[in-house]
């Protein structure tokens, strides 16, 4: 069997259905419209959520509550990770990333205190917790906030 020995199944492709060609091709005139209303007509059909002229759904319900913003989220880096670099070294999002310490230097990064540094470092991040900033200035290092 070859690809042009090849038949599509009976009925696979149906022709499409030709309007407005005459009274006598079955679907002229209206060109299976109807006679009259907003789906008879050319362009747009009804918009999404119109009831007719009712008052929709959507303004008819209470609104209640309070919604707030979404929570920015950090990307973590525990500071025992960073003891393998050298020491006095700037370490940005952009050594972070191209280290494989987080996925993107474009959202925020947060030093958290987990594990020990022994040596002195210059961190820049966005955020730091508490236990990080003082073990980094216990070893003789740096931080540094940057802006968001």
């Amino acid at each position: 069997m070859y690809l042009t020995e090849i038949k599509r199944p009976i009925g696979a492709c149906k022709r499409r259905k030709i309007v407005g060609r005459g009274e006598s091709s079955g679907h002229g005139k209206t060109s299976t419209r109807g006679s009259n209303g907003q789906r008879a007509r050319s362009g747009r059909g009804p918009i999404l959520g119109f009831e007719g002229g009712q008052t929709p759904l959507i303004r008819r319900i209470p609104k209640r509550g309070f919604h707030h913003s979404p929570k920015e989220e950090f990307q973590l880096v525990n500071i025992g990770s960073l003891a393998r670099f050298d020491a006095d070294m700037l370490i940005d999002p952009q050594l972070l990333e191209t280290k494989g310490l987080i996925r993107s230097r474009n959202k925020p990064v947060k030093i958290l205190g987990g594990g020990k540094v022994s040596i002195s470092l210059v961190v820049k991040a966005h955020a730091f917790s508490k236990s990080a900033k003082d073990l980094i200035e216990k070893a003789g290092g740096k931080t540094e906030c940057l802006k968001p």
